[in-house]
């Protein structure tokens, strides 16, 4: 069976699938919907939700309305999570695919380079890149992707290192093919699949981390990041508790579709599972 019918097979795959369409949809529809700056004033401070109709999700400490928020906040998450986990992706598969084909000290050399990324949190070393270089919505997404890729590294690493011996790649050292044409043409189309899958857990991470940034006052202040949003709300949280709750459930929900469908693509993509 193919791995695009095992995916749309899965419960949890559809149920991902389908909450992550819910949050495209947001994203596409927030400038036609909200055309002004949601960062603009648009009513009286602190309105609960539905008790007015133009502010369906009510409005936050300075009377900004949360809906368009939300929904431009959409925007900026799906950006920084997918322009983040690209930039560990490559980073990840370069170092990994190195490593896993040359082997010996370059190898070693690269491992030990991915261990001492990985001794700091990823939190910590996030916060690191932020004081020095600035809080901008491009550097917050260039630092998430830099401190993202050793795992992405070493998953490459091990499959390269169970692949570099197989017939084909024998095979093309035979015919002469230079090594970047078996590493990138050659073995990593099949290294990939775990990678793509993996990648689905990068993304949340970068959702993530780039929303803990926010609540610290750290990230870009002139975005309506949900994070933004939800340190707004600390002030009010014991009274007006929707101010922080709303955008939560929204990074909740964004987090559980990417999650369930990556989840969705490992089970499409197992071999094990392709013969039912």
């Amino acid at each position: 069976m193919s791995p695009l019918r095992l995916f749309f097979r899965s419960p949890t795959a559809l149920i991902g699938l389908g909450l992550f369409l819910i949050i495209l949809v947001m994203a596409a529809s927030a400038g036609w919907l909200f055309p002004k700056d949601p960062l603009s004033l648009a009513g009286r401070p602190l309105i609960w939700p539905f008790q007015n109709p133009r502010f369906p999700l009510g409005t936050d400490n300075s009377g900004r309305d949360i809906a368009a928020q939300i929904f431009h906040g959409a925007r900026y998450s799906l950006l920084i999570g997918l322009v983040a986990t690209v930039i560990a992706i490559i980073i990840g598969i370069l170092i990994g695919a190195i490593a896993g084909y040359y082997g010996g000290w370059t190898d070693n050399v690269l491992m030990r380079v991915t261990e001492a990324f990985q001794t700091l949190p990823n939190f910590l070393l996030l916060l690191v890149l932020v004081a020095v270089f600035g809080s901008t919505i491009t550097t917050v997404t260039i630092a998430i992707g830099i401190v993202s890729w050793p795992a992405p590294a070493r998953l490459t690493r091990a499959e390269f290192l169970t692949l570099r011996e197989r017939e084909f790649v024998q095979a093309g050292r035979t015919l002469g093919l230079r090594d970047a044409r078996l590493i990138f043409g050659e073995i990593l189309p099949n290294a990939l699949p775990p990678v793509i899958v993996y990648a689905s857990i990068v993304m949340a991470v970068a959702i993530l981390l780039e929303s803990a940034l926010a609540f610290l006052k750290l990230s870009d202040p002139n975005i309506a990041s949900w994070g933004n949003l939800i340190g707004l709300g600390r002030d009010v949280l014991r009274v007006q508790w929707y101010v922080s709750a709303i955008p939560g459930v929204a990074i909740l929900v964004t987090v559980l579709a990417v999650s369930l469908v990556g989840q969705g693509l490992n089970d499409a993509l197992n071999p094990r599972l392709k013969g039912r």
